[in-house]
């Protein structure tokens, strides 16, 4: 018996081997696998046969991979407490907490939501990266859609590329922002730093909008709300480190802990105990990829999120007359 696969590349994996690509893609077959599916004239891109597993795929490409159902290599399902925010046959809305890894990469090969995904749906291991259509950094919080069935894996991809999901974030950024804006900036991979992400020069990189504005001023840092017109990897947290406002708590892009001159003990040990980036996806809109509905959620922000912007207000009000 085989199976047949219908993936819709998302703009990640823009450029790669087919081989690296697909084997991300489908968590639960192996790199050989794929390569002899691929030498064995069992995957196409657009409906030509793809020549090589070295053969370079490209976002947007629409991609058939017919697999034996014996191949597997044991993507594990877990038992991970998930937080459904919606369900039904085709698509499930998670809100995701700090600190969980999407899927597996490198070092880490379990206790993602991924391994979750496979004991929560069973279906799950029918489909490319178990349904995942969209990712969320490990220390950021908050709202993603996963795919249940082909049908709507396929639309659901194909309307992220095509920025048809809306998603907005709620962050603390670092200084004292004025008013609102967009960042218009490339992002790429940064040539001095390979696990790091960073602003390039036009054509050196993938284009990334961002547009932001202030929900609220604190003595040094700002609430910001945010809205994503592409999904690059760290888009916010790069965007806004490139206009000097890198969120708060940020180990990579950020300045690291900065203590406050004049704060409290009590306030300073607030900054201590908060380590991960300030960043929390609050909403996703989209329409359903099956019926056409539309679909709106919301999330509201996590407990450590909310303990530090009272923790900020405070310091603000004891300082109001400064």
């Amino acid at each position: 018996m085989e199976k047949t696969l219908q993936i819709l590349i998302p703009d990640e994996f823009h450029g790669k081997r087919a081989d690296t690509a697909l084997s991300k893609l489908i968590p639960d077959v192996s790199r050989s696998a794929i390569s002899e599916a691929i030498t064995s004239g069992q995957v196409k891109a657009d409906g030509k046969v793809i020549a090589k597993p070295s053969d370079k795929l490209f976002s947007g490409q629409s991609i058939e991979v017919s697999l034996k159902n014996d191949e597997d290599t044991g993507a594990e399902s877990e038992d991970i407490p998930l937080d459904v925010v919606y369900e039904d046959s085709d698509l499930a809305v998670i809100n995701k907490p700090a600190g969980l890894v999407v899927h597996p990469g490198a070092g880490v090969h379990s206790g993602t939501l991924m391994n979750g995904l496979l004991y929560r749906y069973s279906a799950s291991r029918q489909l490319p990266r178990a349904g995942i259509v969209h990712r969320l950094d490990k220390d950021t919080s908050g709202l993603m859609v996963v795919a249940l069935s082909p049908k709507a894996h396929f639309h659901l991809t194909k309307a992220i590329s095509k920025h048809q999901v809306v998603r907005e974030y709620e962050a603390i950024a670092c200084g004292l922002i004025t008013a609102g804006g967009t960042i218009e900036a490339d992002i790429g991979r940064d040539p001095l730093n390979r696990v790091r992400m960073a602003v390039v020069p036009d054509g050196m990189g993938r284009e990334a909008v961002t547009h932001y504005r202030v929900m609220e001023r604190f003595r040094e840092h700002t609430l910001i709300r945010l809205r994503l017109e592409t999904g690059r990897t760290h888009q916010i947290r790069v965007h806004m480190a490139s206009i000097d406002h890198p969120l708060l708590g940020d180990p990579v892009y950020g300045y690291g802990l900065r203590l406050m001159k004049g704060a409290s003990e009590e306030f300073n040990e607030e900054l201590r105990s908060f380590r991960r980036q300030a960043l929390h996806a609050a909403r996703i809109s989209f329409k359903h990829p099956i019926t056409g509905e539309n679909m709106d959620f919301s999330a509201p922000l996590p407990d450590d999120m909310k303990a530090l912007i009272e923790a900020l207000r405070k310091d603000r009000d004891e300082h109001a007359q400064d």
